[in-house]
């Protein structure tokens, strides 16, 4: 694991780090062989659609003859400590192949990459944030990664006008507050949302589920959209909530097995997944867990064990394509995760900017605003409110 704090930001360019501790490839190997595989990409009505061509994505080297000033820095701001840091890690390492890639080609602009720790935490993220807005070499930002510290930020990143390019943030609303710097980089949970929703119901065939939320505004808003696209399919019976950082969910399991679904979903994140899965197997409910980005990680595959087997888990995020990959693992000495494409990607775009020329905030600001080119994920155009113009979500399933 990375072993940054919360006040500290490790400069980086171009170095290798060679962490094991925590996040993995979706397609990786889990507990007792298990891993997470990719089944395929659905829009807003649950229909398939096809991926992406990775050959036609921006590369973040370009043709080697940027110049920048020393000292031109972009920033990542998450979780890299605590109890759901594997999915900032997945972020700061996608984010830090894309650096390395453009620095290794351009000798005469070396962009650093500073990490920040929020640990997911919003009220930590308020301390962090205005770290990062003044550190004036700090031109752009792939962050903050949650939906909670996104909310309690960006008002002020915002003021400032710093280019914010979040790989992971989701909740809808984001979008409805008049920032002028925000920008997502994949499909919010008004999508994920209906498109799981119908994919549950139109292709798996499910008649009955069980919604389960935390208490996040990440849990809440989807939650919300996943019962509202389910319909007559979620059972309001067996509708729980669940506080962030419970363990024990045995008066959910009790009425969930009451109910007999055929499915539970649960918008949270692993660190309460996991544990629900293994409580629902243990209390004999068969229903299929089914589980959205916040629940995608191999660590719920280590956490939950033999419970997380059949589980179906989505995500706005792509999986990583083979080169992609391999160069990830040689880097960071695991394989990328959720969010990982999508951090790599964004970094891409703010070095694009950065090799056009664009090296102050309010100059990238408005290269972002204008960008349209495809990367890894998926074509990277965005509205007048940040959100993208075109935007699916993945099926994976535990196998």
């Amino acid at each position: 694991m990375l072993a940054i704090g919360a006040a500290a930001a490790l400069v980086l360019t171009g170095c290798s780090d060679k962490s094991t501790d925590s996040g993995s490839d979706t397609t990786g190997t889990g507990t007792a062989g298990l891993s997470i595989q990719p089944v395929t990409q659905v829009d807003l009505e649950g229909e398939k659609v096809p991926a992406t061509d990775p050959a036609s994505a921006a590369d973040p080297a370009g043709d080697g003859k940027a110049t920048c000033a020393p000292g031109t820095a972009i920033a990542m701001a998450g979780a890299l400590t605590g109890p759901d840091a594997a999915l900032g890690i997945n972020i700061v390492n996608g984010a830090k192949l894309a650096v390395t890639q453009h620095n290794e080609a351009n000798p005469g602009c070396q962009i650093e990459l500073k990490q920040f720790d929020t640990e997911g935490d919003p009220q930590k993220a308020t301390q962090v944030i205005p770290q990062i807005i003044n550190d004036r070499s700090i031109v752009g930002l792939v962050g903050p990664a949650f939906s909670g510290e996104t909310k309690a930020t960006g008002q002020i990143l915002s003021d400032a006008g710093l280019p914010t390019l979040t790989s992971s943030a989701t909740n809808a609303t984001l979008t409805k507050n008049g920032w002028t710097s925000f920008f997502r980089g994949l499909a919010n949970d008004d999508v994920q949302g209906p498109s799981v929703a119908k994919y549950l119901v139109n292709t798996a065939g499910y008649d009955k589920v069980c919604v389960v939320q935390d208490n996040t505004d990440y849990g809440v808003g989807l939650g919300k959209s996943v019962t509202e696209g389910l319909g007559a399919a979620a059972d309001p019976a067996c509708a729980a909530s669940v506080k962030k950082g419970d363990k024990d969910f045995s008066a959910t399991v009790t009425k969930i097995a009451a109910a007999e679904p055929d499915a539970v979903f649960f918008a949270g994140y692993y660190a309460e997944g996991a544990p629900l899965a293994q409580q629902l197997k243990s209390g004999g409910v068969d229903a299929v867990f089914v589980g959205p980005d916040g629940v995608n990680d191999p660590q719920f595959l280590s956490q939950a064990g033999s419970a997380a087997t059949g589980a179906v888990l989505t995500c706005p995020c792509g999986p990583g394509p083979e080169q992609f990959t391999k160069d990830y693992q040689e880097l960071n000495g695991q394989a990328p995760g959720v969010y990982s494409v999508e951090a790599y990607d964004l970094a891409t775009v703010l070095a694009k900017g950065i090799d056009s020329g664009k090296v102050t905030r309010p100059d990238l600001l408005e290269f972002v605003r204008a960008y349209d080119a495809p990367g890894l994920a998926r074509q990277y155009k965005w509205s007048p409110d940040g959100e993208l113009a075109n935007a699916q979500i993945w099926i994976y399933e535990v196998k």
